[in-house]
């Protein structure tokens, strides 16, 4: 015979370890498992639960409860509004970099350039910058560098 009572009472003992939006849920599930495990053992023929194992039994279900929150974590909005460092605020999602944004200072300082560069591109550029002409095997790796170059950065734009 299922002691309703009982279970109503130990559950009422646990609720308050629950988040406040949570405690009915907790509550329910503690009578539930408390009703579960006594038909299992009545149909053993077991017997009545004792206190202790009814109270082991809530102290389960409230660590089932944490864990499941722990896994499920926090869940925020990316239109969530925040303070920067600055006073002003703005939406989470404004704060996310983007990986296909140029940086215009990176890209205009020369030596972020010469990194990207074979070696051969800088020293023929540095030959022109000196006012040394060209021989033609130079000249055409250079005209062969512009049009990839011009072809890729054409690319990205459409």
């Amino acid at each position: 015979m299922l002691d309703w009572s009982k279970y109503i009472t130990i559950a009422e003992k646990f609720q308050h370890k629950a988040k406040r939006q949570d405690r009915d849920d907790l509550n329910h599930n503690i009578i539930v498992s408390l009703a579960n495990v006594q038909i299992g053992l009545d149909g053993n023929g077991g017997g009545q639960l004792s206190e202790l194992a009814m109270l082991r039994i809530a102290s389960y279900e409230c660590k089932k409860y944490w864990r499941a929150e722990y896994r499920n974590g926090r869940v925020i909005s990316l239109n969530t509004i925040i303070a920067d460092g600055e006073g002003n605020t703005t939406e989470l999602i404004d704060t996310l970099a983007d990986d296909k944004a140029i940086d215009l200072e990176a890209w205009i300082d020369e030596a972020t350039w010469r990194l990207g560069c074979p070696q051969r591109l800088v020293d023929i550029a540095q030959k022109s910058l000196k006012g040394i002409p060209l021989n033609r095997k130079e000249q055409t790796y250079f005209n062969h560098y512009q049009t990839r170059h011009l072809k890729k950065s054409q690319k990205t734009l459409f």
